[in-house]
């Protein structure tokens, strides 16, 4: 299992410094990827301060692909709904570019319906959307004059350049929870990604659902990539009723060979759940400070 790191991206502490100072440092250090999350905007007066100074996922990865030049740039997740196949798709390939082709594009469909009705989406029929929208992306990475006619998407012949560096263009790895969504990423993805909401002592379930579809729809299920997001929160040893990846550095770790035997491929570590770095107290400083002492204990090989 592959070992990767989110950058700062909520909260006061997700300024372009430290989101670099977590990536060099990350890079050093022998992590495989880092990751990015979205939150266009969020409903005025609202009590939750999950999602609060969220800075554009792709424009983050794009600065931090010039201060880094191994580790997979990776973004879980994009949603569809907010975008046109042609414009995610020049933007994807852009970035491919100024990655050295280190891309890994995480797509969502939403589910806040002030998001939706800010940027004038429907929330109506979003899996069927969705699957469109990937056939158009591949459609205009695919090179020469590409076409595509849907319900919901008309792309008359058209060439777009450049291309994505990757051949297939970046992998795409799907988000969702529910079985529709599961089964989409297997019939259609490279991989899967899970929220931060999801049940990490069952997430195998999850990668079985995905691998049954793809091996429905004639595919390589081996070949798929199944990735966690890793909502790590650092506490005192010896809580009663401990959550996975919640813990001592220790209890943490120890968490790690239990998510490989459920099939997950890739971890990537996630701080940005944790109110204790990027609640509204939270000193910018001391998150940081934390971030990198995590990344330390955690730190592939160790």
């Amino acid at each position: 299992m592959e070992i990767g790191f989110a950058v700062p991206g909520s909260g006061a502490w997700a300024t372009p410094r430290n989101q670099v100072a977590v990536a060099r440092r990350a890079e050093e250090l022998g992590y495989r990827s880092l990751w990015t999350l979205q939150r266009v905007l969020n409903p005025a007066g609202s009590t939750d301060r999950t999602y609060r100074n969220v800075p554009d996922p792709l424009i983050t990865l794009a600065y931090l692909a010039a201060h880094t030049t191994r580790a997979r740039l990776g973004v879980a997740v994009v949603n569809l709904p907010f975008y046109a196949p042609p414009i995610l798709a020049k933007q994807a390939a852009t970035l491919d570019h100024v990655s050295a082709g280190r891309l890994d594009l995480g797509l969502g469909i939403g589910w806040m319906r002030e998001e939706f009705a800010a940027v004038g989406a429907p929330m109506e029929r979003r899996g069927a959307r969705a699957e469109e929208f990937i056939a158009a992306l591949r459609a205009l990475w695919g090179g020469g004059p590409a076409r595509f006619h849907g319900e919901f998407y008309d792309i008359p012949p058209v060439t777009m350049d450049p291309r994505p560096l990757q051949p297939s263009g970046p992998p795409i790895l799907l988000g969702g929870g529910a079985e529709p969504a599961l089964r989409r990423a297997g019939r259609l993805a490279e991989g899967w990604v899970s929220s931060s909401r999801a049940d990490l002592a069952g997430i195998g379930r999850s990668v079985e659902v995905v691998r049954e579809a793809a091996e429905e729809a004639g595919r390589d299920a081996s070949a798929l990539r199944f990735v966690c997001r890793g909502a790590v929160r650092v506490r005192p040893a010896g809580r009663a009723e401990r959550r996975p990846l919640t813990g001592s550095f220790e209890e943490i770790r120890g968490d790690f060979g239990a998510l490989a035997r459920q099939g997950v491929t890739e971890l990537f570590l996630d701080l940005n759940f944790d109110p204790a770095i990027t609640g509204p107290d939270a000193d910018p400083d001391a998150s940081l400070d934390r971030a990198l002492e995590a990344l330390e204990e955690f730190a592939p090989g160790t």
